[in-house]
């Protein structure tokens, strides 16, 4: 969720026209006509979006750049200039800004940026919440990404694998549902090939971005090549020459540009988008998605050639309910973080334990770290009981879990269903069915992209025809 940011640019019309983008928003800004004043307003306020002016007086956007990844490491910074070069996008982007807009630019441009920004903070709010949190801790005692991910044995298997193709160039396709933390399994993996985070890491969320703007993001385009490319602009691949490229959701491209993936990855070589020079790179990938690509392939949505050229390293993450040994550990991890954050102490009784351990937990790690957020802000505490969980997840906790003996009970009485399918077929319903029909809040619910959701909802045939639909339903 965007709903604070920051404006720095010394024209008056620039500053104006973002003011007004954002308020069709219902989005809060604050201006500052200078860096000088950009940096004192940073001090004071906390924003989740800044667009930036490059070039201004004494500080320019690169220094306020700087001062906002030492201070404001979570903020997603834009930088804007009319003098835009390869150079200084790259600079710009290694000092962790989120994008790079050539000015002049229309109301529209903008709009996406903000959805791109939104989409993002959205789909790794659980993973930068978790690297912010974890910061300067990472010992082999005490490594952050076991801690917070759990310790059973498929993990510590896991994080054996990441460890043996950490330093090598392969690809890896990290898979595993929405939630399970994908995108930190693939953090861990660079932060072990580049401890001192000197190469180029480069995150590219194909879901997040529009289908007519994905080629341009990847590859870049020349001056000219459609309708308001006013300049040049290089995209992720070029960016990250010399390191590595997340390819978050890889599984929601389309077959078009499936195709032209494949041959950066056969060729490690591309053209912009409207150009004709071929540029070279040496870029190494690790592809994420919660989709099973094996099955999109049969199904004739994900190319063959271009699974086996992303499966080289497969690294899957297990469900929570597959590990739910876990389940207790991360609870407590996520519930020590908001105890530090709240300055009150919280504990789990007995039995909300109990409700963590039996919980099958369909939207994984982010729907638990959710779930811990909200009782740790409702609850006085010191004790947790099972009444603080919502009821339909302490209602939950009767599902018995898959090879237990009250799960050979279920199935000889015949009184509770196991199928997984129809499980979250029944948590989809009534996600819908709470958010009034609405696809997009269903989908924040679940921790699904609204994407994901929706082609969830296609392979439905037996549901209302609103949710069917291509159109959101009423109330979206």
């Amino acid at each position: 969720m965007i709903d604070k940011v920051l404006i720095v640019d010394d024209e008056f019309l620039i500053r104006q026209l973002l003011e007004e983008t954002a308020a069709r928003r219902g989005i809060e800004s604050v201006t500052a006509g200078s860096g000088e004043e950009a940096l004192e307003i940073l001090a004071k306020q906390d924003f989740q979006m800044a667009f930036v002016d490059m070039k201004m007086a004494k500080l320019t956007g690169m220094d306020v750049l700087r001062f906002a990844r030492e201070k404001c490491p979570d903020m997603l910074f834009v930088i804007m200039t009319a003098y835009g070069t390869i150079e200084t996008a790259i600079e710009a982007i290694k000092l962790g800004a989120f994008d790079f807009i050539i000015k002049p630019f229309s109301p529209d441009q903008m709009d996406i940026v903000i959805e791109k920004g939104r989409l993002w903070l959205q789909m790794n709010e659980t993973n930068q919440y978790l690297q912010k949190e974890l910061a300067g801790s990472n010992t082999d005692a005490d490594d952050p990404a076991i801690r917070a991910v759990g310790s059973c044995d498929k993990m510590a298997e896991i994080h054996r694998l990441i460890r043996r193709v950490a330093n090598t160039d392969a690809t890896v396709l990290i898979t595993g549902e929405s939630g399970t933390g994908k995108e930190m399994i693939a953090s861990e993996l660079r932060n072990i090939a580049d401890p001192a985070e000197k190469k180029p890491y480069i995150k590219m969320n194909c879901a997040a971005v529009p289908e007519n703007l994905l080629e341009s993001e990847l590859f870049g385009h020349e001056k000219g090549a459609f309708t308001g490319a006013t300049e040049r602009r290089i995209g992720r691949f070029e960016l990250a020459d010399g390191g590595t490229l997340l390819l978050d959701e890889i599984g929601e491209i389309s077959m078009a540009m499936q195709s032209k993936l494949l041959r950066v990855l056969q060729e490690s070589e591309f053209e912009r988008v409207g150009g004709t020079k071929t540029i070279k790179v040496n870029v190494r990938v690790i592809a994420t998605t919660n989709r099973d690509l094996k099955a999109e392939v049969v199904k004739g949505n994900f190319r063959e050639d271009l699974f086996y050229r992303l499966n080289v390293f497969p690294i899957h993450l297990p469900p929570l309910r597959e590990r739910n040994e876990d389940a207790v550990e991360i609870a407590t991890y996520f519930l020590k973080i908001q105890e530090k954050k709240l300055k009150r102490r919280l504990d789990f009784a007995p039995s909300a334990i109990d409700i963590i351990k039996t919980y099958r937990w369909p939207g994984n790690i982010r729907e638990l770290k959710n779930v811990i957020e909200r009782i740790a802000i409702l609850e006085d505490g010191p004790m947790i009981e099972a009444a603080a969980f919502p009821q339909d997840i302490s209602k939950g906790k009767n599902i018995p879990l898959q090879g237990s003996s009250e799960s050979v009970q279920a199935q000889d009485s015949g009184n509770e269903s196991l199928n997984l399918a129809e499980i979250e077929k029944t948590t989809i319903m009534k996600a819908l069915k709470r958010t009034g029909g609405n696809r997009t809040r269903a989908a924040e619910l679940l921790g699904f992209t609204p994407r994901t959701l929706r082609n969830k909802l296609k392979e439905y045939n037996d549901l209302p025809a609103e949710y069917l639909a291509d159109g959101q339903p009423s109330g979206n």
